[in-house]
């Protein structure tokens, strides 16, 4: 009886084991399986790393293998990003000038392995916040504190071509560029508002000289057109007599004066 039961005993251990071990392989394999496959979202690209070495493939978007405990896959994000970064620079005139520069950029998307191996993530802080500084000293340096106010798209442009050419050489493409603040110290905005000031008032004063001009022109012309008409009066009234009665008829008022005191003022006119 004993023996039976011993043999039974075996059976079930046999069984036991048999479930766990293919239990465990079962494991193994979905983790083998889970392992060597792997997406890409949209927008980002997948860089293969070998033991942690960087190789020359980068996956797109979608379904992507490789082999499990040998290759790792790191996402970068290749959408267009935006950063606002403070920028200090001295103009031409030596006028210390404080901005602030937004820019959109992405990143190269066949070159992210490029950019994990070199940079890693922290291609902001240390790749893209330094180029904006040295773009903005050189550009700020070409120009006037005046003229960064009057030429300011000229500058910003010169801005983004700059830090552009910077850029790229780190695998980053600048899509556009902003200054969103350009701000200079209180003595130097107190020195334009004066000029501004005294700009307006030099306007001014052409404008009402200008007018004065006009106006004095203006009465000239008036004189003379006056003296031109009582000289051709005269003249009319030395060379024809006949014009004093006409003029003294136009403003006769139709009645007869009590007393003439001499001859009649119409005596001759229809001679």
């Amino acid at each position: 009886m004993s023996n039976i039961f011993d043999a039974e005993r075996a059976g079930d251990f046999k069984k036991i084991k048999s479930k766990i071990l293919s239990g465990i392989w079962i494991f193994f394999l979905v983790i083998i399986i889970s392992g060597s496959v792997g997406t890409i979202g949209a927008g980002e690209r997948g860089v293969l790393l070998q033991f942690g070495a960087v190789k020359d493939r980068v996956f797109e978007e979608g379904l992507y293998f490789k082999i499990p405990f040998v290759h790792q896959v790191v996402t970068m994000d290749v959408k267009m990003q935006k950063d606002e970064v403070p920028a200090s620079a001295s103009s031409k005139d030596l006028q210390i000038i404080t901005s602030k520069v937004a820019i959109n950029y992405h990143l190269s998307p066949s070159e992210v392995n490029t950019i994990w191996q070199n940079v890693g993530k922290e291609y902001n802080s240390r790749i893209i916040a330094p180029s904006i500084q040295e773009a903005v000293k050189a550009v700020t340096a070409r120009f006037t504190a005046e003229e960064l106010i009057i030429k300011r798209e000229d500058v910003k442009d010169q801005i983004k071509i700059n830090l552009a050419e910077r850029l790229i050489k780190n695998n980053i493409i600048v899509d556009d560029i902003n200054i969103t603040s350009f701000d200079f110290s209180p003595a130097f905005n107190e020195a334009i508002e004066a000029k501004v000031t005294a700009e307006q008032l030099k306007l001014k004063a052409e404008r009402d000289l200008e007018r004065i001009m006009i106006e004095a022109d203006q009465k000239v012309a008036e004189a003379e057109g006056k003296a031109k008409a009582i000289k051709t009066e005269a003249q009319a009234l030395m060379s024809n007599p006949k014009v004093v009665e006409l003029r003294w008829i136009e403003k006769w008022d139709g009645k007869t004066p009590a007393y003439w005191g001499g001859a009649s003022p119409f005596i001759g006119l229809n001679k």
